[in-house]
């Protein structure tokens, strides 16, 4: 054993053949200087919802007015009913003979609107970690090897931001499971004069009634942000690639308050079950994270992971988005006139 750790320590202790330093020259460095428009298309969304699971495509456009504010707009929806897991259940049930249901299943669908404002926005100075890469690194070689980085000096730009904004989403859900979590049973919905909904299928007295129901949820959301923006180029010499660091990087903690929650009541074989025994909540919470870089043609990231306000005991999610391309620009299409 001690012989291994010495000549462990021996080997990580050489230097590759090619671990020689570098020269650069700075290109820009200026993280101030990014694009005003981002427009995102993002051919893949997956939610894990407690209430529905779900997967899909979705559209998103971002504003930055100078070091003020910042505007974003978002809007998703799942794919089919395929990738809409409590729809698909619901429309089985649906479909089922003489299920007596004739409620249409909603597919989930979620809009966002909302603006940072930036109470504080300063530049500092920090580092950047970039990799070396030459045009021989292609293909086999360059995933085979352990790539050389080095640290630059580079400005950072930071945002303190103040966060408001508005939501809406709809969506089916499977009723059972939203009662049996909260400690109840389809039989506590109230129908006319008293009447309950059955406990085994009309058709099958062997298995348990299954129903469901759509609900849609507005309301607004508060909280704070923090902005890291990097802007640098650099120019290395021994033959290496520019280096370059533009990303715009944002974590976020909101707090989702939602006045109008609305569960739509059960119909079964023409009588109408209300939805009051459902219990709501209209607080929730989420805490995100978002990347894009300054590039006129891109991608991006995110994810969040929080409570949803809607039902009860059902309120978990974690969101994961990819979005490419992302076109980017700063709407700046003026050029200088001189007089002859």
């Amino acid at each position: 054993m001690i012989v291994l750790v010495v000549v462990s320590h021996s080997t990580l202790a050489q230097k590759r053949s090619d671990q020689n330093p570098v020269t650069y020259e700075e290109l820009y460095d200026e993280p101030y200087a990014i694009n005003t428009l981002f427009v995102q298309f993002q051919p893949i969304y997956g939610e894990l919802y407690t209430a529905n699971i779900n997967a899909g495509f979705g559209l998103e456009a971002t504003y930055f007015l100078k070091d003020k504010m910042r505007f974003n707009a978002q809007a998703r929806q799942a794919y089919t009913r395929k990738f809409d897991l409590s729809r698909d259940i619901a429309e089985n049930i649906k479909d089922e003979e003489n299920s007596g249901l004739t409620l249409e299943p909603a597919s989930f669908n979620y809009y966002q609107v909302g603006a940072t404002y930036h109470i504080k926005d300063f530049e500092e100075s920090s580092k950047t970690k970039m990799f070396l890469y030459k045009k021989s690194y292609k293909g086999d070689k360059w995933a085979s090897r352990v790539p050389l980085n080095t640290d630059v000096p580079c400005k950072v730009r930071k945002i303190y931001g103040a966060r408001l904004g508005g939501f809406y989403f709809d969506t089916s859900f499977d009723l059972n499971r939203v009662m049996e979590a909260q400690g109840k049973t389809l039989q506590d919905l109230e129908g006319p004069n008293g009447m309950t909904l059955p406990t085994t299928k009309p058709n099958n007295s062997e298995e348990n009634f299954q129903a469901y129901s759509n609900m849609a949820v507005g309301g607004i959301y508060v909280g704070g942000s923090m902005s890291w923006i990097k802007n640098i180029a650099v120019d290395f010499d021994n033959k290496y690639q520019e280096g370059v660091d533009d990303l715009i990087l944002t974590t976020y903690l909101d707090i989702l308050i939602a006045p109008s929650i609305n569960v739509d009541d059960v119909t079964f074989q023409g009588n109408t079950y209300s939805s009051d025994a459902v219990d709501t909540s209209i607080i929730g919470f989420r805490a995100g994270l978002e990347g894009r870089f300054n590039r006129t043609w891109s991608w991006a990231y995110g994810g969040e992971i929080g409570m949803r306000p809607g039902l009860q005991k059902r309120g978990f999610y974690a969101l994961l988005k990819i979005s490419f391309p992302v076109f980017s620009t700063n709407l700046d299409y003026s050029v200088e006139a001189f007089g002859r």
